[in-house]
């Protein structure tokens, strides 16, 4: 089973940007689809994108536009790179690798935006 670490989460001011990162323990090659989600303190977890291996992007309407899903098939690494960060991005953000729907999500980094 593949493991996922996820970095680069922190504190930033409303505005700014974050790059998140996720290590995957194994070849993500074999991994048809690989995601970010978040969850905000008391609430569900939602998708916030996806990007699959032939480099089709999916992304949630609240983040469209400032937030870009790329993965390295090479370096078996999954990125966030986020934009023009809102308070209500802060969330835990995790990253997931899936195989037709199976798969994983590893532990999570927080992100906290501050206005």
């Amino acid at each position: 089973q593949v493991q996922l670490v996820e970095s680069g989460g922190g504190l930033v001011q409303a505005g700014g940007s974050l790059r998140l990162s996720c290590s995957a323990s194994i070849s993500i090659f074999g991994f048809d689809t690989m995601a970010w989600s978040r969850q905000r303190t008391l609430e569900q977890r939602e998708l916030v994108a996806d990007i699959k291996n032939g480099g089709g992007t999916n992304y949630a309407d609240s983040v469209k536009g400032r937030f870009t899903i790329s993965r390295d098939n090479a370096k078996n690494m999954v990125y966030l790179e986020m934009n023009n960060l809102k308070t209500e991005d802060t969330a835990v953000y995790y990253c997931g690798a899936f195989d037709r729907g199976i798969g994983s999500w590893g532990r999570g980094t927080q992100v906290t935006v501050f206005s």
